[in-house]
Order: C-alpha cells, then sequence, then structure tokens
C-alpha cells in the first residue's frame, strides 16, 4: 500500500482508510516512514537481554552492596568532612541503584545457568575490596581511615566503570545499557573528586 502522505489531526496520524498509524523517523536524510501499529511492533529492535545484561547486574549488585558496607563506616571513622559527605553520596546513589537493578532482575530471569554458567567470584570483580582490607578499613580511624578509604574505594569505582564498559560493549537490553551509563557518569565524577582529595 502506498501512501502519498498521511494528515496529523488531534487524534494521531491516520492511513487512508481511517486506521492509526506510527509514524516512524527515518535515519538523517531519509524520510519518515508511515507503519501501522503492528509493523510498528516487529519494526521494534529487540532488547532481550542476553548474558552480559544478566552478568552485569547481578555483578553490580553485589558491588554496590560492597561499596555501601565501605560507605557506612565513614560516619564514626572518618577524619575530613569531604570524606564522610562522599560516603553518604556514594549510599545516596547506590542504594537506589540497588533496587532499580533488583526490580530489573526479577523482571527479567535468567536463564538457567546450567555448566557453563558463569558465577561471579568476589574477588574476581574488578575493584573489589579483599576481606582483609575491609578488616583494615573497619579498624581505621581518622586520617588513616580516609587514606584507605580513598584508595579503596577509588579502585572500587574504577572496578565499577569496568564492568559497565563490558555491560555497554556486550549487552543488549536498553535499560541495562542506561544503568551502565548512569554508572559510568556517576563513578567517573566521584573517582575525580577522590583522587583530588587524596
Amino acid at each position: 500500500m502506498a501512501l502519498t502522505g498521511c494528515q496529523a489531526d488531534d487524534e494521531g496520524a491516520r492511513a487512508d482508510d481511517g486506521r492509526a498509524v506510527v509514524v516512524a523517523p527515518g535515519k538523517p536524510g531519509e524520510k519518515a516512514r508511515t507503519l501501522t501499529p503492528e509493523q510498528a511492533l516487529k519494526a521494534k529492535p529487540d532488547d532481550t537481554p542476553n548474558a552480559a545484561d544478566h552478568a552485569y547486574v547481578r555483578g553490580m549488585i553485589e558491588h554496590h552492596r560492597q561499596a555501601l558496607t565501605m560507605s557506612a563506616l565513614a560516619p564514626e571513622r572518618a577524619a575530613a568532612d569531604g570524606v564522610k559527605r562522599l560516603a553518604e553520596r556514594i549510599t545516596a546513589a547506590q542504594q537506589p541503584e540497588i533496587g532499580a537493578m533488583e526490580k530489573w532482575a526479577a523482571l527479567h530471569p535468567a536463564p538457567s545457568a546450567g555448566s557453563g554458567g558463569h558465577q561471579h567470584d568476589h574477588g574476581a570483580m574488578p575493584g573489589m575490596a579483599s576481606e582483609q582490607q575491609l578488616k583494615e578499613l573497619a579498624e581505621a580511624r581518622g586520617a588513616d581511615f580516609d587514606r584507605l578509604f580513598l584508595k579503596l574505594m577509588t579502585a572500587h569505582h574504577e572496578g565499577a566503570l569496568k564492568m559497565a564498559g563490558e555491560a555497554l560493549a556486550g549487552g543488549n537490553n536498553v535499560a541495562v545499557e542506561e544503568m551502565a551509563t548512569e554508572v559510568v557518569a556517576t563513578q567517573s565524577t566521584e573517582i575525580h573528586r577522590m583522587r583530588a582529595m587524596g
């Protein structure tokens, strides 16, 4: 069916027979296309989550939880107000991100892992502090805590950037891409702040 044009009225675009149509913008330099709602649904890109999306969400939930554990130590142990405020910002940003990732994971259950499954090992995730480093952080006070917190959290954020980069390169789901992009923006800024404080 060739359409010579469509008119937009108060109810939206309509085909010659009165049915609703969807106007799909073309690429730069190309004209817009007119589709039926059914054609528009079929033309929608497939953003079915893949293994990279699932690995990122599963890993980043655990990664963020460790950042919250580390940040929870700051109010009682940090000497510098800047370190205390940074820990508050990390908590304020990452707690809701964990909630969003858990909701995503509930909506998109991972296919059963089977023998080819890939579980994230705590130490295998980039930037994760070891149990010994967490113990040292919990025992530190004042300026010693501040130095160790900034060192560990900078490495932690750099690891999160690596994980987000892997998700952006290998993932397929738009929501995961948005989450990873947000992590890159937020944590890159915080890395610059921490380097300036250290």
